[in-house]
């Protein structure tokens, strides 16, 4: 038996298959891109590891996906794969639309052929999960209700726009061929592995080597944030049990406001690696200007998932935070190696 992760050296996906091989003998191929997100290290543990077998590879190749299908016969395919950073999306349109759309679609055709060959116990059997966001509902007012996944579709920038085109291609297989799909869309995800251009290991990063820590406008966005080995436990429920064509929110139950979520970094950081001076991180605090169309609120209902699949997350968010700040002390030279001059480049344009 084996499975397909693609996107599987990026944050989740790595983050998933290290989960996957702890929890299963069941073979993974992973493939990878390896644009400046995908990290090769995340996968290190699983050198000479026979359940592993890591693939470069575009999802947009369907020559590629085709051959890694007909050759391995995977029972199901998981699809991490994604531009996923809404600043760069803002910047770069394109590289979001490439992937995250038109990737999307010659995955799925690939998918689509290889599974309508399959006998019909393997067909009945097979599964497809797509791995989305909550960013592609929008904005929510302070006292709305969470979002739910009957929630409209309300995308504000390229990235959750790209990645609501993927969802509703990924419904379309569904409802026109028959493809057997299921859909998450999960809420902001921090843990080990994350790359330090998103808010938590920025400011990580950021505080330990004495630079400023950059917070938007007035710090208020609110977050719902989800543990990483949450969501990935929330995958590999909704993959044994989901119902086929729907869709399954996974959230954290932990709304924070952006500034919360920095000082709370800053109070852990004091404790467990202080500064020479004796003063707090949070001195380095700055606020710059707010990224264009920055959507308010964000927060997910994850409580289908609890009642139809019996899950909810195992970590608080003081928990899953703790946790998260000490990978990254005991981590400093994973962080080193991918904090390259581009890296350092695109801070500078990105916060100047």
């Amino acid at each position: 038996m084996t499975i397909l992760v693609t996107g599987s050296a990026g944050f989740i996906g790595s983050n998933f298959v290290l989960d996957w091989l702890a929890n299963h003998d069941e073979k993974v191929i992973g493939l990878d891109k390896l644009t400046y997100a995908g990290n090769l290290q995340n996968l290190a543990d699983l050198e000479g590891d026979e359940r592993h077998l890591f693939v470069h590879g575009d999802i947009g190749d369907l020559a590629t996906v085709s051959a890694l299908l007909e050759r391995h016969q995977p029972r199901a395919v998981l699809n991490f794969a994604a531009e996923s950073h809404v600043d760069r999306s803002i910047h770069g349109p394109e590289d979001f639309i490439q992937t995250n759309v038109v990737g999307t679609f010659h995955l799925l055709q690939a998918v689509r052929e290889y599974w309508a060959g399959l006998d019909s116990e393997r067909r009945s059997a097979f599964r497809f999960l797509h791995v989305s966001t909550d960013e592609v509902y929008g904005s929510l007012e302070p006292d709305a209700a969470a979002f739910t996944e009957q929630h409209r579709y309300e995308p504000n920038s390229p990235y959750s726009a790209s990645k609501a085109a993927s969802d509703h291609l990924v419904r379309a297989y569904h409802h026109t061929y028959g493809l057997p799909v299921l859909t998450t869309n999960c809420s902001n995800n921090y843990g080990p592995y994350h790359f330090p251009e998103k808010l938590i290991p920025l400011v990580i990063h950021n505080a330990l080597t004495g630079k400023p820590l950059p917070i938007y406008g007035d710090g208020q966005q609110i977050r719902d944030w989800l543990y990483v080995k949450d969501h990935c436990s929330a995958i590999r429920r909704v993959l044994d049990a989901g119902k086929v064509g729907e869709t399954y929110n996974v959230g954290g139950w932990n709304e924070k406001a952006n500034l919360d979520v920095v000082q709370t970094l800053c109070d852990i950081l004091d404790q467990e690696s202080p500064r020479s001076d004796g003063r707090s991180y949070r001195d380095q605090i700055t606020f710059v200007k707010d990224r264009p169309g920055h959507d308010r609120r964000y927060a997910i209902d994850a409580s289908r998932l609890e009642r139809e699949l019996g899950w909810k997350p195992a970590e608080t968010f003081e928990s899953g935070i703790a946790k998260t700040v000490r990978w990254y002390l005991d981590n400093q030279a994973w962080v080193d190696n991918i904090t390259s001059g581009a890296y350092r480049e695109w801070l500078d344009k990105q916060y100047k």
